[in-house]
């Protein structure tokens, strides 16, 4: 859905890439606009959208800059990810736009309470990264283990409760980032190299390794950990038999007693909180949460592991309840999304937009190079809230995008066994 561009008219995607209000305002004044979308210069103003998802995405300055740039009003809840699939499931009228990992959608879509969106309108979808429409990287890459995002990332039909095993017109989410997951460890505290998720449960470390408590998340890591370890091949570590899943957690159930645990952390903070303290010197971690160790002046390292990483995926998603000019107020809203400084935003933090080309506009050569191609910063890394996360000269953590991301092993994922997995995670907690 174009916009046609001739001298005196501008497009919605030239409009957001000149900075928005201003730019409508004086765009208006001059009457360079002709034929602008009724709808979006003026009937979604001030429609409210109530988004809720994991506080990774769900951030303050996305909703003012919403708002400066199309007049909507978006209400952001941050959640865990387990409460995500579990208000999509029960709470269907509480939401609008579902903020939600890709493994979710295996828990959530069968209920019928979101709505697939119709690709003729998504005006980005050409940007959107191969993972996440055929879940090719490049075309020789290899498709990692797990719920690989273009797996459920497509439907039949605007009313289906099913995946396609190809791409259609009906799109289950939209996504708008991603990222490569490994360990943190402060190498100041363990005083030599690290290359293996043996590591993590490596007696040396008793009472100062964690791993993250989201059943569906810490499966995958305790699976990384036993197969570099060589006590467990998985057919596929991303939907185990009850006999793999017996064996993992009686590997890690013997570790707990064994005292191998600080703690077990469900959110950003607590982990930020064992690493920066000292307590934790290897763990579960996510990419932001390192360079905020960083930030406190602490030496943090996301690790290359020589047994690549555990990915995760996660996009906008519209419930089943939306229509009429909330709909369209969601698409416009999305589209934004994806136009590019939102992933900017993103990027900037060590996260990957979906739609990098976009994102790329609005970051400078230097952010690009450092956080995308691999490079030497040429000068200190300032984070979007002002935030020093890197000096000059450094160098991103596992190197480029294609390094990092073409090195991904398995994705978050929900089990067949999954009752049966969750049985047994809880049980590995509560020992």
């Amino acid at each position: 859905m174009k916009n046609p561009t001739t001298p005196t008219s501008l497009s919605r995607r030239d409009l957001l890439k000149r900075g928005s209000a201003v730019a409508l305002g004086a765009a208006v004044g001059s009457q360079a606009i002709t034929g602008f979308p009724t709808i979006w210069a003026q009937n979604i103003k001030n429609v409210t959208l109530r988004q809720f998802g994991t506080g990774v995405s769900n951030i303050n300055a996305v909703a003012k800059k919403a708002k400066e740039d199309l007049g909507i009003n978006l209400e952001l809840t941050a959640l865990d990810t387990d409460a995500t699939a579990q208000r999509v499931v029960t709470q269907p009228k509480s939401f609008d736009i579902a903020d939600i990992e890709y493994f979710t959608l295996k828990k959530v879509w069968p209920s019928g309470n979101m709505q697939p969106m119709d690709i003729s309108k998504l005006k980005y979808f050409d940007k959107i990264a191969g993972t996440f429409k055929d879940g090719k990287l490049t075309p020789s890459s290899t498709i990692a283990q797990g719920t690989a995002p273009h797996t459920v990332s497509f439907t039949d039909g605007p009313n289906s409760k099913s995946f396609s095993k190809s791409m259609t017109n009906w799109y289950t989410m939209v996504p708008t980032i991603y990222n490569a997951d490994t360990l943190g460890i402060r190498p100041d505290l363990i005083g030599r190299p690290i290359n293996s998720w043996t590591e993590l449960l490596n007696p040396e470390f008793k009472g100062k390794a964690s791993i993250l408590n989201i059943s569906s998340i810490g499966i995958m890591d305790a699976a990384m950990v036993c197969e570099a370890m060589g006590e467990v091949q998985y057919g596929d570590k991303g939907n185990m038999t009850r006999e793999e899943i017996d064996k993992t957690m009686a590997i890690f159930t013997e570790a707990k007693k064994a005292g191998q645990f600080r703690a077990f952390w469900k959110t950003f903070d607590e982990s930020v909180n064992l690493m920066a303290s000292g307590e934790v010197v290897i763990q579960s971690m996510w990419s932001p949460a390192i360079t905020k160790v960083r930030s406190m002046g602490l030496p943090c390292i996301y690790q290359p592991l020589k047994e690549g990483y555990r990915s995760w995926g996660g996009g906008l998603g519209l419930a089943r309840n939306l229509s009429g000019l909330e709909l369209d107020a969601a698409y416009e809203y999305i589209n934004w999304y994806l136009s590019g400084w939102v992933g900017g935003l993103l990027m900037r933090q060590g996260y990957y937009s979906a739609a990098p080309e976009t994102s790329k506009l609005h970051m400078s050569d230097d952010e690009w190079g450092f956080w995308y191609e691999g490079k030497a910063a040429k000068n200190d890394i300032i984070d979007p809230f002002g935030n020093k996360m890197e000096p000059a000269g450094a160098v991103r953590d596992g190197g480029s995008f294609l390094e990092r991301m073409g090195n991904v092993k398995c994705w978050n994922s929900v089990m067949d066994e999954n009752r049966y997995m969750v049985r047994k995670w809880n049980e590995f907690i509560a020992a």
